[in-house]
């Protein structure tokens, strides 16, 4: 990798202007386009402290030899230029926004002597009109299919056209009057571009101009007594009518917008959009960006709509309104290149209320379900998987293949209800019935270290306690070490259920704790006071993804795209969640406090049966002996014994049930 201060520029080389650089590597290939207001001081943020860059920015400038840039008038002319070689060189290190699938549109190939309407996927062609884009498929496929019963244009290829000229004999649509038959001459070459243009501008949302004319046409018939020629417009105006409604109307008739929205996370961004043309949705598009470069949500906006507007093959694709989720900090040079390539105003605004907030949230969702989707296909695909596993094992030069991940994450809200989760991968998919949870107390719970000592203290005391006594039965329920804290004695292990469980025989290869050196010292500090040591620990900082492993001052760095940091990231992310569920469940749990929770040999049922037969602890405490075995499941014993316990704690000092969050009495 070379190094930053070899080809950095003098300082009074770069101008003051803004413009455009360009970083190339040793084989002068274009790895990142970028433009700045003022270059000199954009360009020496890159080389000022290489160290306190963003892993991904560090990496780009380590990879590049050398850096160009060219001055322009405007920042208008800078977002230009910056488009321009972004699409020429197609930069490794800039965003990129690609389809997570090939849309189809209503193409007419107007260019064409006798145009042809079809379903098209891939680049766009010259002098040929789109509409859309439309998902499914199947959905354009039965639009078109109804529209060539009132613009019956041609849609067969030009093999099929070419024959049936030869023969002199039309297709079968022909026969059947979706085709006007221009091979066969039944139509001239002048009529039926007309018939084309008019299938555009319905298209184009002037479906209500057609269906009125077709509705006087067949009234005409009617006062003509031509009921046969009224039929047949009644079927057409049905048929206009399907498709101009199978999109309902979600905002006012006069509305042409397109509506993004974004979901996001530190690796991957996905997109969405919703093409909204005379107040209703006429298509979707979708996207799913490695996020190569450090960009906040409003950068990842105006990278979107340069590269989906730059590559408009017409500029009638470009709405009125642009509403994205954040706003660029370009944005009025952004609408200005809009509006430029429209040739009318272009307004790019944040919707604040109403029915297009609205919409926008539907877009959300369908940005995070996408986003969710991509993720569990990467997920499932079995040579990922593998190549995640073989690259994480590389990058941490470990010895041995990564079988099993254990991954451990600490929650609590300020000190309290300290919990903590284990989550396994194995083959680098979640084994979920090997998730364990762990309630901390005591000396452990007073910071995230010593929570992350105790937890893998317990995990692995468990793992050599079962692995001494091999003659065990592995089908016998486990019998739980235990450790003393002062009077207080706990299970090393919590337990779900009294059920018999799986034992810990099988240890990981490596163990992840959500965290950076403090957590990773803990837990390497845990396994060697076990005298194990051979399991590999590491840790995943959140904020910037680097991975700690024990007696290191310097963290591995895994390229921002790369398999191996997805897996590690997505195994951390689940135990976060773990933690997070099972830390609620505790807190919850633990919002209210009873008298009945004290009284010994009442269990939850029990309690409950007791509280609905008498309404509340203070009539409980005036009831007889006798007045509680009315209650289904207590017996003479269970009665006097409550009856006696209810008494002593019936003094002065005795605590009503209290909401331990907000104060409120429950029982008095």
């Amino acid at each position: 990798m070379a190094d930053p201060a070899t080809y950095r520029p003098k300082t009074g080389e770069i101008p003051t202007a803004p413009g455009v650089y360009r970083f190339r590597d040793e084989h002068r290939r274009v790895i990142y386009v970028g433009k700045a207001k003022n270059l000199r001081s954009r360009l020496n943020s890159y080389f000022a402290n290489p160290r306190g860059l963003l892993p991904k920015t560090r990496a780009m400038v380590h990879t590049a030899a050398s850096v160009e840039w060219t001055v322009v008038g405007t920042e208008l002319e800078a977002l230009q230029l910056e488009y321009t070689w972004i699409k020429e060189f197609n930069p490794r290190f800039n965003i990129m926004f690609r389809d997570d699938k090939s849309y189809p549109y209503l193409a007419v190939t107007m260019g064409e002597k006798y145009p042809r309407a079809q379903v098209m996927r891939g680049d766009r062609r010259k002098d040929t009109r789109y509409f859309g884009p439309f998902y499914p498929a199947k959905a354009i496929r039965e639009t078109l299919d109804t529209l060539l019963r009132v613009f019956p244009v041609r849609t067969c290829s030009s093999g099929v056209f070419k024959r049936a000229e030869r023969t002199g004999r039309p297709c079968l649509l022909g026969y059947i009057d979706k085709c006007s038959a221009p091979c066969v001459g039944r139509i001239s070459p002048e009529d039926h571009r007309d018939l084309a243009a008019e299938l555009c501008d319905f298209m184009s949302g002037e479906g209500k101009r057609f269906i009125s004319t077709l509705e006087k046409e067949m009234q005409a018939a009617v006062a003509e007594l031509d009921y046969e020629t009224a039929a047949r417009l009644r079927d057409d105006i049905a048929a206009l009518r399907k498709v101009f409604e199978r999109n309902n109307v979600v905002l006012s008739e006069d509305t042409d917008a397109d509506i993004f929205a974004l979901e996001e996370d530190e690796l991957e961004a996905s997109a969405q959009v919703f093409h909204v043309r005379g107040g209703r949705i006429r298509g979707q598009r979708g996207w799913v960006v490695e996020k190569v470069e450090d960009a906040e949500t409003g950068d990842l906006v105006e990278h979107l709509i340069q590269q989906v507007y730059g590559e408009a093959a017409s500029t009638d694709r470009i709405p009125r309104q642009v509403l994205v989720p954040a706003l660029p900090s370009n944005a009025d040079e952004l609408g200005e290149w809009l509006s430029g390539l429209r040739g009318a105003r272009v307004d790019i605004r944040v919707p604040q209320r109403g029915d297009k907030k609205a919409l926008m949230e539907t877009v959300a969702r369908n940005a995070a379900d996408a986003l969710r989707l991509h993720k569990s296909r990467r997920a499932g695909d079995i040579t990922t998987r593998s190549a995640a596993l073989q690259e994480l094992q590389e990058a941490l030069d470990l010895p041995v293949a990564l079988l099993r991940i254990e991954c451990y994450d600490i929650s609590h809200v300020s000190g309290t209800n300290v919990v903590a989760s284990m989550v396994v991968a194995e083959d680098g998919l979640p084994k979920k019935s090997d998730y364990r949870k762990f309630s901390i107390t005591g000396d452990a719970a007073r910071d995230d270290t010593s929570a992350m000592y105790n937890v893998i203290s317990r995990r692995f005391r468990n793992y050599l306690a079962e692995n001494a006594d091999p003659a065990a039965d592995p089908d016998a329920p486990a019998t739980l070490p235990v450790e003393r804290t002062g009077t207080d004695v706990q299970p090393l292990t919590d337990t779900l259920t009294a059920a018999p469980r799986t034992k810990f025989a099988y240890p990981p290869n490596l163990v992840v704790v959500d965290g950076g050196q403090p957590q990773v010292a803990a837990a390497s500090r845990a396994l060697a006071d076990l005298g194990i040591t051979d399991i590999y620990v590491v840790g995943l900082a959140k904020r910037l993804e680097e991975v700690w492993v024990p007696d290191s001052d310097f963290p591995v760095i895994l390229p921002r795209a790369s398999e191996a940091l997805f897996l590690l990231q997505r195994i951390r992310d689940e135990a976060h969640r773990f933690a997070i569920t099972f830390h609620r469940q505790k807190r919850a749990k633990s919002m209210t406090a009873s008298l009945l929770d004290e009284i010994s040999g009442l269990g939850p049922a029990k309690r409950a049966a007791l509280l609905k037969e008498f309404g509340s602890v203070k009539k409980l405490r005036t009831a007889s002996a006798e007045d509680l075995q009315r209650v289904p499941g207590i017996g003479p014993a269970l009665a006097a014994s409550v009856h006696a316990q209810l008494a002593a704690k019936g003094g002065a000092g005795a605590a009503p049930a209290v909401n331990m969050t907000t104060g409120e009495i429950l029982e008095t």
